[in-house]
This record gives structure tokens, C-alpha cells and sequence, in this order.
């Protein structure tokens, strides 16, 4: 299944909304580089194909009076996949537990936790976490500081792509349909063209509608009604591009 990938474009709207999620659409476009009607419509394409999720508000969690965060390496008993399914639904409903990863190797979960003091945190632990159905064993490290906190991930901008098919038609969807017609035509008109063509001759000068002087630069073209469809073609690419 063929994959379009994200540009250079895409990657600054990304990471703009992740630093700054509330910008107008002004000033996104600003800081990418592109004017605002295209930034838009690249915004709205980016959110149904999934790559944005969702807008939040980055809280304090001290300022809140969560001062202690702990992980939790957390044993099952059973790795069946009902078990662990079963946990993950345990964790879900656990409002404490601010992320939860499953592992590879000896550790099933890790668990952030959060809360108010350190008898809080134990109670949860006893009463909840190390007391739920299939727990084996929980340990548990007390965090001193965070160094570094960046929201999001990326991976390098050429990794990231999506799939042609449901993507494909929100990205016609959020760019519009009448300059997705004139770039989809324009192709078949360039395709059709060099069918004709090259049924014609194998020369790309002839291809491309004039004579081999005027390809090289030299004479007056003769012109190849033919070729009318390629510049309708690039007359769609550019009303999609703007």
C-alpha cells in the first residue's frame, strides 16, 4: 500500500502546536512560513488523519499539590492476554495512575503515579495496586527531580507517513474537492498524453509536444495539441499547492 509522507511543512505545524496549542491559525501560519487559508486546511488534514489527537492544557502538577511522583514496576502472575487486558482495565479507572506502559522482558507494567503526600501513595499501593487480582509482586521508586519533561515525540520527519485509503480521503476532504479534481484530471490528461505518444514515437521531445530542436533550445516549436492536458496538470498542482 503506497504511504505519503509528511513535509517539512507539516513537521513545523506539528511541532508549533505542540509548544503552543492555543496559536490562531494567523499566526501559525506565520511562524511556518505559508500563508493562513493553506495552514488550515494542512491543520484540519493533520487532525483527521490522526497525527493530532486532541488540544490540552499543559497543568502544573505541584502548583495542584501533587508533589510526589512514583513508578511502579508491576509483576502479573499471568500474562495471559485476558490478564492483561484485565489489569489495563484496573489501571484505567485508578486516577492516580497518570501513565501506564506494558514491558518487555521480566517487568509486565510500569506505572506513574502521582499524588498528594506520601500516605496517600501508600494507600493506594495497599489498597488498590499490590491488592488487585493477578499482581504478583509491585516495585516501587520514589522520584527525587525531573530534568527534562518535552511533551509529545517525534520521530525524524521522512519515518513519518500515512497509509492511502481512510487518510486519503480526509486529506481530499480538509484540501477540497474542486482543486483535488483539477490535480487528479490534470494527471489523467498527462497520462493519457504520453499513452498517445508513445504509441507515436520514442522520442521525449516528441513527448512533450515540439520538435527535437526546440527541446534542446534551438527553433520554434511545433506545438502538440496533445500536450494541452500537461499544462491543465500543473495548473491543478499549483491550485492545490495554494
Amino acid at each position: 500500500m503506497a504511504r505519503v509522507k509528511l513535509d517539512a511543512v507539516d513537521m513545523k505545524i506539528l511541532t508549533s502546536l505542540q509548544d503552543e496549542g492555543r496559536m490562531t491559525n494567523v499566526d501559525l501560519a506565520e511562524r511556518v512560513g505559508i500563508t493562513a487559508p493553506p495552514c488550515l486546511r494542512r491543520v484540519r488534514a493533520l487532525e483527521e488523519s490522526g497525527f493530532i489527537r486532541g488540544y490540552h492544557a499543559d497543568l502544573d502538577q505541584e502548583a495542584l499539590g501533587f508533589g510526589i511522583t512514583v513508578f511502579a514496576l508491576v509483576s502479573l502472575r499471568s500474562q495471559a492476554d485476558a490478564d492483561l487486558q484485565a489489569f489495563e482495565r484496573k489501571v484505567a479507572d485508578w486516577p492516580l495512575v497518570r501513565e501506564c506502559f506494558m514491558l518487555n522482558g521480566e517487568i509486565d507494567f510500569i506505572l506513574k503515579i502521582v499524588a498528594r503526600d506520601l500516605a496517600e501513595f501508600q494507600r493506594f499501593l495497599t489498597s488498590e495496586l499490590t491488592s488487585s487480582t493477578n499482581v504478583e509482586s509491585v516495585k516501587t521508586s520514589l522520584t527525587i527531580r525531573s530534568s527534562k519533561r518535552v511533551r509529545g515525540a517525534f520521530a525524524a520527519p521522512e519515518k513519518i507517513s500515512i497509509a492511502h485509503g481512510d487518510e486519503q480521503r480526509a486529506w481530499l476532504q480538509a484540501f477540497g474537492r474542486q482543486p483535488a479534481r483539477a490535480l487528479l484530471g490534470g494527471c489523467a490528461g498527462f497520462s493519457a498524453t504520453l499513452a498517445l505518444d508513445r504509441g507515436r514515437s520514442a522520442n521525449p521531445a516528441q513527448s512533450l509536444g515540439c520538435t527535437p530542436q526546440s527541446f534542446m533550445g534551438g527553433g520554434k516549436a511545433a506545438f502538440d495539441p496533445f500536450a494541452i492536458p500537461i499544462f491543465w496538470g500543473f495548473v491543478g498542482a499549483f491550485q492545490c499547492a495554494f
